[in-house]
């Protein structure tokens, strides 16, 4: 494993790749400290910033699965410039003095779709540079672990950064961080044609067929749809995340505890993430659906109201097995043809925030009428037992090792 660690980062294009997302995800983080700092500034409403936080993920959600796509009919070196310095121009004229809020609204939801198939791009891209299935999985456990720490540290500079220079010029440093992204991609990542068919390349009215091919492809490979089931079960696990706040209040917790609930489940993927990186290949179809199962298992527990440590603890135990994600999302990558990767990305990471956003919404609506420990326990509940499901549909599944591509006409490459 150590020499597949060499090989991995004596690539330059996986070293430029690597520093390119941690900009852009600290970017990411920034706007959205700079955006909600911006409008609380100006409205001094809870309900809009709130609202305006909301919509920096709720474009993903229509995005992803129409635009990610793409990536695939382009060059996904040019996506990737593309998107960054759309992202650049849009976080740009938010900061312009005066905006009216309902144009900083619609700026933000273009930079937002914008981001899609970059992303989808990127991750596409990775496949490319490292084509030796090892080698990927250690260089996409970088990837994951550098946006799971970003995203951190993104928060906290963004917070420093605001308070430093004010909202409007921290869009405009943040701005300056999809450039910065834009420059490493031109600069370090090399020119590969569109993984398209000559004959389909820019064919834009084909769009909608080439969205709905990629749906048809993940509708019909059993190896893809239990693979997208197993991602999904994060929705019953992640409402830890939705009910921190009262969770710790309820047990007689300040800010700390929040600040320490919120961190246990990212802080152990981490921990996990590095750890199944490591796992022999003939391991990793095998753990999946455990590991899944045992992301749910520890919020059980908080059904007796345990100290908070201890519910620290369990969420970190919890965060440790979903680390099984960054199996599965390298296995489904892997496993689907290159001309379909950044459509069927789209569609993966729409399912999964989809997901999660409904976990966290419904834990937050019981959770007005029982207590928070009892939510969460009850989600682990119903998520060990959908968990199942996904694991038996994955086991079904896993023998098959071949994927058919629809094309638009419903035929098949």
């Amino acid at each position: 494993m150590a020499g597949e660690g060499k090989r991995l980062w004596a690539r330059g294009e996986f070293r430029v790749l690597f520093t390119a997302t941690l900009v852009s995800i600290v970017g990411d983080q920034f706007a959205r400290v700079g955006l909600s700092v911006l409008v609380f500034e100006r409205t001094r409403s809870a309900g809009l910033t709130a609202l305006t936080y909301a919509l920096t993920y709720l474009p993903d959600v229509v995005a992803g699965p129409l635009l990610s796509g793409l990536a695939d009919r382009w060059p996904r070196r040019t996506v990737m410039i593309a998107a960054d310095l759309l992202r650049a121009v849009g976080v740009a004229a938010m900061a312009a003095p005066g905006m009216p809020l309902a144009v900083v609204a619609a700026l933000l939801v273009g930079v937002q779709c914008a981001g899609a198939p970059g992303n989808a791009a990127r991750a596409a891209t990775a496949t490319a540079v490292l084509p030796e299935p090892d080698v990927y999985l250690r260089g996409k456990a970088a990837l994951d672990i550098v946006v799971q720490l970003a995203q951190v540290a993104g928060f906290a500079a963004g917070g420093v950064l605001t308070g430093w220079l004010g909202a409007s010029d921290a869009l405009l440093a943040d701005a300056g961080t999809f450039v910065l992204s834009a420059a490493l991609v031109t600069a370090g990542i090399r020119r590969r044609p569109s993984p398209a068919e000559p004959t389909d390349a820019g064919g834009m009215r084909r769009w909608w067929a080439e969205v709905s091919g990629g749906a048809r492809l993940v509708a019909r490979t059993p190896r893809l749809r239990a693979l997208l089931g197993l991602a999904c079960v994060a929705g019953f696990y992640v409402t830890v995340e939705g009910l921190a706040a009262p969770y710790a209040a309820q047990a007689g917790a300040g800010a700390v505890g929040v600040g320490l609930l919120l961190a246990a489940s990212p802080a152990g993927a981490v921990v996990g993430m590095a750890v199944v990186a490591r796992l022999p290949a003939s391991w990793r179809e095998k753990v999946m659906g455990p590991l899944a199962v045992s992301a749910c298992v520890p919020l059980l527990a908080c059904v007796v109201g345990p100290p908070l440590p201890v519910t620290v603890t369990l969420w970190a135990v919890s965060g440790m097995a979903s680390s099984y994600h960054l199996l599965a999302s390298a296995a489904y990558l892997q496993a689907v043809p290159d001309q379909r990767r950044g459509q069927a990305y789209g569609i993966a990471a729409t399912a999964l925030r989809t997901s999660q956003g409904l976990g966290i919404a419904l834990a937050g609506l019981v959770a007005e009428h029982a207590q928070a420990n009892v939510v969460v326990a009850a989600a682990g509940g119903v998520g060990v037992v959908a968990a199942v499901g996904a694991s038996v549909a994955w086991n079904h599944a896993r023998r098959t090792t071949t994927v058919t591509s629809p094309v638009p006409d419903g035929g098949a490459v």
